[in-house]
């Protein structure tokens, strides 16, 4: 595959935005119910680049496959080591190894940047998710029982911590 990867562009904000409202409407990766708005998501953009914060794409043929991104953990100044990092590949594009290239982009961008720890809140029963944070050295912290609501059922969110 001639995949490459390279930082997000305001051309890649429509393709990011397809792809986060296919994950709302049909999965419980992203904890949230209204389909964002192409402004929305480019505000999300332009506060990720004014931050100083990564948004990577991984394209095939100048075709966006996937992304991947990460942030302050939470915004208190005491934080400012925790990034928490979220990657999405397109519905059609799983399986082809996207996730790992982009995880490893990743950690090497907050490794650069200074981050001492990365965080992952996965859907505990995302099993697929969890497993691939084991690969690239995270460790599960702990669970948070029932704290989300989607599709008529209770949520558990799994925490994932790297330390770099």
């Amino acid at each position: 595959m001639n995949l490459s990867v390279r930082t997000a562009e305001k051309r890649d904000v429509s393709k990011i935005l397809e792809i986060v409202n296919y994950e709302i409407k049909n999965s419980t990766v992203i904890y949230d119910y209204e389909e964002r708005t192409y402004d929305y998501q480019l505000d999300w953009y332009e506060t990720k680049r004014r931050d100083d914060m990564p948004v990577l794409v991984a394209e095939k043929d100048e075709e966006v496959l996937g992304f991947g991104t990460f942030g302050i953990f939470r915004p208190w100044a005491a934080y400012k080591h925790s990034a928490e990092h979220s990657i999405y590949i397109h519905k059609d594009s799983r399986g082809l190894g996207i996730g790992k290239i982009l995880m490893t982009e990743l950690i090497n961008a907050a490794e650069e940047k200074g981050f001492h720890t990365m965080i992952a809140g996965v859907d505990s029963s995302n099993e697929s998710s969890i497993e691939f944070h084991k690969k690239f050295g995270f460790k599960e912290i702990g669970q948070f029982k029932e704290v989300g609501y989607k599709f008529d059922r209770w949520l558990d969110l799994t925490f994932l911590q790297l330390l770099l």
